[in-house]
């Protein structure tokens, strides 16, 4: 069971090592890099190529780990008890289960993505650790033990906007994907864009990764955004020379799909003010 990417994601040499030993150590993989490089895509890349069944759970600042186990719906068994309900007998009835006691319970092995783990408050990785490790948890309510009938491949993103604890991070298998290089962003686009003329894509490539070097940049624009770019370019039928800018704006065509910010626009707008000044 080894993933070397697939048609439709363009996985560098670096990133599938990470995969397959993260999945040979049986260990979670912490998948870091820039928002929209790919991190949430991976899961879904590697749940295709292994063939196997994916459960996501995508966190958000008011998570909290206890909800990937299992919930307690004390107040419909308060309600339910009021109305004379005979269901109340079982408490089992007022367990919701989480992402991890699906993905604990499966028939096979499957891939659990935790998305975006950084969004939640910094005790939430510490109050997973022990799952982490044994794969398996108690049901205080019920007093069964839920175990790992197979080990789930487990893969975890973040964004890097705070720090992780250590003892979690000892526990995963970590990686970093780096923005792609120039080379790698052809292989990108060949497979979103096929046909792409060849003098379009230097073009827009080359002015892509000047905007991502220039100077003072609040946000740099990522590999989706190049990637609708290309699409709205295509959509226009612009070509190389269309592309060209003539010093009276050092904004790119259609800029609204790299640029996200007024900062951003105004630093280009400034830039060009200046060129136009030393003439």
């Amino acid at each position: 069971m080894r993933f070397t990417g697939t048609e439709s994601y363009v996985a560098t040499d670096d990133l599938t090592v990470a995969v397959n030993a993260a999945v040979t150590l049986e260990r979670p993989l912490l998948v870091k890099g820039e928002p929209g490089t790919g991190k949430t895509e991976l899961a879904r890349q590697v749940s295709a190529a292994l063939g196997l069944p994916m459960i996501e759970w995508h966190i958000k600042s008011t998570t909290k780990a206890q909800q990937g186990l299992y919930e307690y719906d004390a107040v419909s068994r308060l309600r339910d008890s009021q109305l004379g309900d005979a269901k109340v007998n079982d408490v089992a009835n007022y367990i919701k289960r989480g992402k991890l006691w699906q993905a604990f319970e499966a028939d096979g092995r499957v891939v659990l993505l935790i998305d975006e783990i950084d969004k939640a408050d910094i005790e939430f990785p510490n109050d997973l650790l022990q799952e982490l490790d044994r794969m398996e948890f108690h049901v205080y309510e019920t007093g069964q033990t839920v175990k790992a009938l197979h080990r789930p491949i487990m893969i975890i993103t973040s964004n890097n906007e705070k720090e992780l604890p250590d003892a979690f991070l000892r526990r995963c298998f970590f990686h970093y994907i780096r923005f792609p290089d120039i080379d790698t962003m052809r292989k990108i686009v060949d497979v979103h864009h096929p046909g792409i003329k060849d003098a379009l894509l230097t073009t827009a490539l080359t002015q892509f990764y000047e905007i991502r070097d220039q100077q003072g940049l609040k946000k740099k624009p990522s590999t989706s955004e190049v990637l609708d770019w290309l699409k709205l370019l295509l959509a226009e039928d612009l070509t190389s020379e269309d592309l060209k800018r003539d010093g009276a704006s050092a904004l790119p065509k259609l800029h609204g799909a790299l640029l996200k910010n007024e900062q951003d626009v105004h630093l280009f707008e400034r830039l060009a003010f200046m060129a136009r000044s030393q003439r």
